[in-house]
């Protein structure tokens, strides 16, 4: 028996998951695929929002602001790659720039700290490659870029450092409830749970209508991007926006925390709930609408294109709150952006509202928030030396792109969560993210999978269960 199961292992229910740890609650995620970090939250645009955007008074605008104040200290805890690089949304003409001034008057209405409107001057001094049509911008110093798949990853670790449970390859098909809940998952396991959180990304919709009635629709919104080499990584030191649409946040262009440019997303509606296929008309408008915003983009420097779904509900908002007719089942749904953003206050306001009705508050006096990840590419001449007598496998670098290291890759292994795949050690540890995208480091990689798991591999998969690598020997 469980006094909480949260439904979904991306950053929303992973940082649920972290924040029940603090206290004396056993706590665990289902999660219906082979690892955490698999929807929304490994194909976004790795933003931290400022928060100017939501509109004042919905839980977007509040918990945006609070979730964006608390990032920084949360990834140091967790040892996750987090830099304050600021944003612009930028104007090119009079309409944009009333656009811009109505930003600035909301983001100052709930709170966004250091707003500023800038000249066409301060603009291009800031960020010379951006257009010289430009007129103007909002500046927001409080934006942020993190590396999401590591934070999803760090903070479900941490969990279970503290405690938690996870359980992958646990699609829930049923939910019952008597005196407490009884979920069912694909898998015939039976969980039985005090109260269940909805944290299901795009499926929230389906697993709250396991039980409750019918109260929201999720309608995937699938956007594109293009991933540029570290060559095109230093054309901007800030995200660059154009004025929001009613679509969203329009197409962005933003450095990485790993030294990459990222580029999109566009924005169309779908009914597939699996779509993350990327369509060359897609592709295409990213890379025609960007060029208002820059025409320095060498589109020939990118080394991926991949494709997301946000979870766009019907309702306007963030859905976070108790079904009013199955008591104790908290819905967390909604989390279109900003909802990495907000992750963190989401948790804070799911573990309250769980508390109000009867979760305890007694503190888990063995918490330890804290996380070290080994980056070797960072360590200093005498630091790298150090380890490596300590350790030589970190002194054989598996990924040249990246400079990821067999130390690194081993550590990766060891802190994951059921039967790791190829995909997986590339979201913790970055072998393959680099401009060959594993052609070289991806045999070394898959091979050290099955030395470490003593595992055949031809039984280590690159994604999902059945995604073979090899099929069999040659000769």
């Amino acid at each position: 028996m469980y006094d909480v199961v949260i439904i979904g292992a991306g950053v929303i229910g992973t940082s649920i998951f972290r924040e029940l740890t603090k206290y004396k609650v056993k706590a665990a995620i289902v999660e219906k695929e082979n690892d955490v970090s698999m929807g929304t939250s490994k194909a976004n645009s790795a933003i931290v929002h400022a928060g100017y955007d939501p509109k004042e008074g919905t839980l977007m605008a509040r918990l945006n602001v609070k979730g964006n104040e608390m990032f920084e200290d949360l990834c140091k805890e967790l040892d996750v790659p987090f830099k304050r690089n600021g944003s612009l949304v930028l104007a090119f003409n009079e309409e944009d720039l009333e656009t811009v001034k109505k930003l600035y008057d909301n983001g100052n209405k709930i709170g966004v700290k250091g707003l500023k409107i800038l000249s066409k001057e301060e603009v291009l001094e800031k960020e010379p490659n951006v257009s010289d049509k430009v007129v103007g911008a909002l500046y927001a110093p409080t934006g942020g870029i993190v590396g999401p798949m590591e934070y999803t990853i760090a903070l479900a670790e941490n969990g279970v450092k503290n405690g938690g449970e996870i359980f992958l390859n646990s699609e829930v098909i049923k939910i019952e409830k008597d005196e407490n809940f009884k979920i069912t998952t694909k898998n015939n396991k039976v969980i039985e749970s005090r109260f269940i959180v909805n944290a299901a990304g795009v499926y929230a919709d389906k697993v709250h209508n396991l039980i409750c009635p019918e109260s929201f629709k999720i309608t995937p919104r699938r956007g594109q991007y293009f991933v540029m080499d570290k060559s095109q990584g230093k054309l901007f030191n800030s995200t660059i926006f154009q004025c929001p649409s009613t679509l969203g946040k329009g197409i962005l262009v933003s450095p990485t925390v790993h030294g990459n440019l990222i580029v999109g997303p566009d924005a169309e509606d779908l009914e597939d709930k699996e779509a993350i296929n990327t369509t060359s008309k897609g592709l295409e408008y990213v890379r025609e609408t960007t060029l208002k915003t820059t025409e320095k983009i060498n589109f020939r420097e990118s080394i991926r294109n991949f494709a997301g779904l946000r979870a766009q509900a019907d309702t306007g908002d963030f859905i976070i709150k108790e079904d009013e007719h199955v008591k104790g089942f908290i819905d967390a749904a909604g989390m279109k952006s900003p909802g990495l953003s907000s992750a963190p206050a989401v948790a804070l306001e799911v573990v309250k509202i769980l508390q109000d009705i009867g979760l305890t508050k007694e503190r888990n006096e063995n918490f330890d928030g804290r996380r070290k990840q080994i980056i070797f590419s960072e360590l200093s001449k005498e630091e790298k030396g150090e380890l490596i007598k300590k350790n030589p496998s970190y002194g054989k670098i598996i990924c040249r792109c990246e400079g990821i290291t067999e130390g690194e890759i081993i550590d990766a292994i060891s802190r994951s969560f059921g039967t790791i795949t190829l995909d997986g050690v590339k979201r913790r540890c970055r072998p393959g993210m680099g401009r060959c995208q594993g052609g070289f480091c991806g045999p070394r990689v898959l091979e050290i999978i099955a030395r470490e798991l003593k595992k055949d591999p031809i039984n280590v998969y690159q994604e999902k269960e059945g995604s073979y690598i090899l099929v069999g020997k040659t000769k």
